[in-house]
């Protein structure tokens, strides 16, 4: 056989077996990457350690799909009723599903503490796809850095009442701000939350970097939140709800002057009653006097 017909047969040979491996490859490719986020999303990568740190991406982009997507798109992208997601950290997920904050009954309401929709697990799977969809922000802390053995509780109190007493009180009841928005009160907390509301900072709240409050300092200020103000101390006996020293103080002064007010009417009036089953209530008849002049 001459080189040019060994050629003619070779080379649609060789081409047929390039375009069979070139199908193989785009079709296995495509089959793998199938109904993943990245797919929906172009441009968007997933992080391979994010299912092995948090939970299960697959189980988490159902549960997202059912409850948030409606909000914050089915790629986590945001929308006109929710925010975007992407590249909000880990923390800011998980405190916001842990407090119950999220999903919202409105999208349009404040959102308020709640008993979360999902338990533990489910809230590690959506932190898992969200996370999978574009890395960044703050991550869920660790045992370590929630570690408050060594933790300065009265350096605590002194940061929390510079930074979080103006807007959450002294006392972590809570209190207004503008615009109808809220401070939420900071009974029932965990160290965890705390951790991320602090770094994160939701809603209107700011958040502090390490730069601003130290790993120590944090430590502290959670140490004060989760014990002082969960357990806190009553040295005069009557803790009043621990509402605050200005409210305390109303509280005081109406209810122990209307009770002194009352307890003084109450005598008074015993008093009277007394006088006039003895008769001392009853004048002299001045004709007794008279007569007794003329004797």
């Amino acid at each position: 056989m001459t080189t040019r017909a060994l050629r003619r047969v070779l080379v649609p040979f060789a081409v047929v077996v390039l375009a069979v491996a070139l199908g193989v490859f785009v079709l296995g490719r495509s089959h793998v990457q199938a109904g993943s986020p990245a797919m929906e999303n172009p441009g968007i990568q997933l992080t391979a350690s994010a299912a092995s740190r948090y939970g299960s991406i697959t189980e988490g982009r159902t549960l997202f799909e059912a409850s948030c997507s409606a909000c914050h798109g089915a790629g986590a992208q945001g929308s006109a009723l929710g925010p975007s997601l992407l590249a909000r950290g880990a923390a800011t997920i998980d405190l916001w599903l842990s407090t119950g904050w999220m999903p919202l009954a409105e999208p349009t309401a404040q959102p308020v503490n709640k008993p979360p929709r999902f338990d533990r697990q489910q809230i590690l799977d959506i932190v898992a796809f969200v996370t999978s969809l574009a890395p960044g922000g703050v991550s869920i802390p660790s045992a370590a850095a929630l570690n408050l053995k060594t933790a300065d509780v009265a350096q605590g109190f002194d940061l929390f009442s510079l930074n979080c007493a103006p807007c959450h009180t002294i006392t972590g009841a809570g209190d207004a701000l503008a615009d109808g928005y809220h401070a939420p009160p900071l009974h029932g907390v965990t160290a965890r939350q705390v951790y991320e509301a602090v770094r994160t900072g939701p809603s209107n709240m700011p958040p502090f970097g390490p730069r601003q409050i130290t790993p120590a300092q944090l430590r502290g200020i959670i140490k004060y939140v989760t014990q002082e103000i969960e357990h806190p101390a009553s040295p005069g006996g009557i803790s009043l709800g621990g509402v605050g020293p200005v409210a305390e103080g109303f509280v005081g002064l109406f209810v122990g002057t209307g009770a002194c007010l009352l307890a003084a009417f109450w005598v008074g009036d015993r008093t009277e009653r007394e006088d006039d089953e003895h008769g001392g209530g009853q004048e002299e008849d001045p004709k007794d006097g008279l007569e007794g002049a003329h004797v």
